[in-house]
This record gives C-alpha cells, structure tokens and sequence, in this order.
C-alpha cells in the first residue's frame, strides 16, 4: 500500500480491512506512501511492458550494427583513451593489446561504447558492468572463507543499456572462440548460447519471489543451471588454484623481512616497483579517508593492522597506465593482509551514453562509483571495498589476491566456450536483476530465441571489426607509429 514517490513521504487512502466476524468497519485508513517503496497493488505489469517495448524495438533490430563516419580508428582509440595514464607505461598496454583480437577488445571498451551508442536500444537502464568481456569473470574470496563466482571488475561500471553488456559478453566469446581454434559454429552458438543463458536466467528471477531472486543462482547451483558439466575440470582446478591465491603467499614471493623484523616490498620490474618516501607517504595517509567509507564493524578488523610499505605495481590490460599501488599490512604475528589502491578513472562509457540520449550525472567519486556499482550488481561483495583520494585523484581500495581465481576463456577447449558462454549469461542477468526489474527484461526477452540469434549476428560482426582494429594496431606498431612493449 505504498509506492513510490518523488519526494519524501505522503498519504494514500486504502480500503479497510474487515472486522470482527468479517463486516468492514467502515472507515478509510491512511496509511504513508514512502519513498523507495513500489506501489501495491502493482499499478500495470512490468511484464506487458516489456513485451509492449518489442514493438519500438524488434528484437531482430539488435542484429544491427552501423559504424558512422565519425567513428575514430582503432589506433587514435587507443591513443585517447592513453590521455592521463603514466606516459612511461602505455607501451606497455598497447603491447597487450596488441596481442589478440581478444585482447584488444579487452582494452577498447570506449570505442565499443562509440559502436555500441547507435544501436537499437530496448532504453531499459541497469547498473552495468561497462566492460563484461569473458574474462572479467572470476572467483574471490567471501567474509566467511568461501569462494563466490560473479563478475570482478567494475573500472567502467555506470547506470546504463543492459544491451551493451550482453553484446559486449557475446562479442568476447566469439573472439575467445577463434583463439582458441573453434569453428565458426561453435564460436556463433557460443554467442547466442550467452544470450539465451542470460534471458532464461532473467526468466526464472521474473517468476521468483523477490527475496529469492535477490540471492538466487547459488554458486553450487550454477553448473547445473547453466549445463556447463563440461566445464567442471577447469573449475575444480581454478576453485583449488584460487584457494591459495592469498595475501601472505602474495607477500612471501614479492617482500623481504627489513632489519627492525618488519618486511617491505622487493622491486621487480617493470610490474612492481617501490616508491620514494614522499608517494609512499601519501598512499598511506589516505586510508584514513579509505575507513571512514567503510562499514563501522570492519574497523576493529583494520585497526589491529599497521601500515608497513607501498609499492606501486602494474595491473590488467584495459587499467595499464593508470596508478595502482599495493600496501602491505602485518596484524600481531606479522601475518599479512594487502590492499590495493587502484586510481578511478571516469568511465569511458559516459561520452557514448551522453551521445545516445541518456541523463549521467557526473559522478561526485570517480572511486565511490565503481565501489557501489560493484556492490549493487554482486551478490556478495569484499568486506573491505571502499575508496579514497591520493594527491586529488580518486581512487577505489579493495583486498589484493583475495583467494582470486578466473577462468582464462581463450585457454578452454573448444568445445567448452559454450558452457562457459551459458555459465556467464546467468551470472550477467543476476547482476543485472539487483538494480533492473527482471520482469521488465525478461518481458522484452521473451520464451523464444529470436533475441538470441540475433545478438549472435551482432557479435560475428562485431569480432570481426575488432580483428580489423587489432590489425590496424599491429601495423601502427610494426610501422612505428604508436610504441608497444612486448611480453610484458
């Protein structure tokens, strides 16, 4: 009986509830519309209304993709998209992404987004990853020691088209399909595999109630929900991998114990490096900022810590060149917890969105958005994400090498891309479902595969523009035109 309003609280009359022996008293209750709060009953169908949205928009029409004049080429992609990264470094990202089409793509969500802005458009808005490629899945530890698989990298993530991250998933398993020497028809079922994964999942969270759909897809229940058996090898291997992947191995292979008995970081370029008292000084001084977005229960935790060095340490494909430090922490036994504390950069997705007709406030933390993006799309999140600011650059802080663990999707065998594409597409519709009504969504998907096929057409042309751009970086590179460091 409440419902949502624009501002604050006001009052809706509501018939009353019978009385003793069931006759009705009679009289009108007021009771408080409070904001936040949907409206019931439900005025409308969330349902009809995505099914009333095929009719702007078919969903054959995402079949469509239109590149315009204005469209830069890959190269001066590239180059802007390096403005305000660490000059020293960006060699060292063309170099990766100049490695596979795949990892091109990794590396170029703005012009994707560019691309991506004059499609077809359901104008159904979610909190999007911004960059869900195949191989920002993967595996990290929750409070209580366990291991959750969802999404894990949040640099891009922004209010916006819950199409643009299903096509950029699709595209990404296409591509990943080729490099690992599948056929086209693999590579094309595996793109429309992710789709129908995705709209199945939206489907089942559309009929659930709420407070299940909210946590629904548990993660031993994923395999089976998505049919990926053929993928339970790889996972069993990554879950045992990822176990270990903790701070203190992280320290004991990358620190040295100091004369005091303390330890400190150990240069090991050009992918970790120490820093001069002064930066090291100001990354630590900005914890104080980082508790204060914290939880109140964490602090106990945090305060039996103490800082003991910074080092500054290379991180990704699409992040190379931007600041990113590791600090490291002894509790009483000198037993290591380490942070990272990874410069926010805008989203490269915000020009296109602004381009494609769409409200995008400027975000008041470039670090507080990507924090609470991640929050609102997982369904369990670090208990130490926060953010900060460094020398007046915003930045995100979380655990490093918190039992992380992914699967490498152009390192499976051939015929297993389409149960990773399956596994992904359900883990993108809960992601999606936390902030969008899936019964919206799942409405426009609708039970058959016409969405499906057609986002399979859009992601085959789109793979092969993309290995158009990654062959046109190549050549700038051999050319001499933009540098590039390999092996890196």
């Amino acid at each position: 009986m409440t419902e949502i309003v624009a501002g604050g609280v006001g009052t809706e009359e509501v018939p009353a509830q019978a009385g003793p022996g069931g006759r009705a008293t009679g009289e009108v209750r007021r009771l408080p519309r409070v904001r936040g709060f949907a409206a019931w009953p439900p005025e409308g169908s969330a349902k009809e209304d995505g099914k009333a949205l095929r009719r702007l928009v078919p969903r054959n029409a995402h079949a469509g993709l239109d590149l315009d004049p204005s469209r830069p080429d890959a190269v001066s992609a590239v180059e802007e998209s390096s403005r305000g990264r660490l000059s020293e470094l960006t060699p060292i990202r063309v170099g990766r992404m100049a490695a596979t089409p795949f990892a091109f793509l990794r590396g170029a969500a703005g012009l994707m987004g560019h691309d991506l802005a004059r499609t077809p458009m359901t104008r159904i808005r979610a909190q999007i990853c911004g960059d869900a490629h195949a191989a920002n899945f993967g595996l990290y530890g929750d409070a209580r020691g366990g291991l959750v698989i969802d999404l894990n990298d949040f640099d891009e993530t922004v209010w916006g088209p819950w199409e643009w991250d299903v096509k950029r998933l699709a595209t990404s398993l296409v591509l990943a399909g080729r490099e690992v020497g599948a056929d086209e028809d693999t590579c094309r079922r595996a793109a429309r595999d992710v789709v129908g994964a995705y709209r199945r999942t939206m489907r089942l969270l559309a009929k659930l109630p709420v407070l299940d759909a909210w946590n629904a897809i548990a993660d031993e229940e994923l395999v089976s929900h998505t049919d990926a058996h053929d993928l339970l090898g790889t996972l069993e291997r990554v879950y045992a991998k990822a176990r270990a992947n903790t701070s203190g191995r992280f320290a004991a292979k990358s620190t040295e114990v100091t004369a005091d008995g303390g330890r400190r970081f150990v240069d090991a370029p050009p992918v970790l490096r120490r820093v001069d008292d002064a930066e090291a000084a100001a990354v630590a001084s900005s914890l104080e900022e980082y508790v204060g977005t914290l939880q109140p229960d964490r602090l106990p935790l945090l305060a039996r810590h103490a800082v003991q060095d910074v080092a500054f340490r290379v991180v990704g494909t699409g992040s190379v060149g931007t600041r990113s430090y590791v600090v490291l922490l002894l509790d009483h036994r000198g037993e290591p917890l380490v942070l990272q504390v990874k410069e926010a950069r805008a989203s490269a997705l915000v020009p296109h969105l602004l381009t494609a007709g769409f409200d995008v406030p400027d975000a008041d933390h470039e670090g507080r958005r990507v924090v609470l993006g991640q929050k609102r799309m997982q369904v369990v999140s670090d208990n130490l994400l926060g953010w900060t600011t460094v020398e007046g650059r915003p930045f995100q802080v979380r655990q490093f090498r918190n039992r992380k663990g992914s699967v490498d999707p152009t390192a499976l065998a051939a015929d297993q891309v389409d149960d990773y594409a399956r596994m992904t597409g359900a883990l993108l519709a809960r992601a999606h479902s936390h902030s969008a009504d899936p019964r919206l969504i799942a409405g426009y998907c609708g039970k058959n595969d016409e969405l499906d096929e057609a986002m399979a057409d859009f992601a085959l042309r789109y793979a092969d523009r993309t290995e158009a751009d990654h062959a046109d970086l190549v050549a700038a590179v051999r050319s001499g035109r933009i540098a590039a460091e390999t092996g890196v």
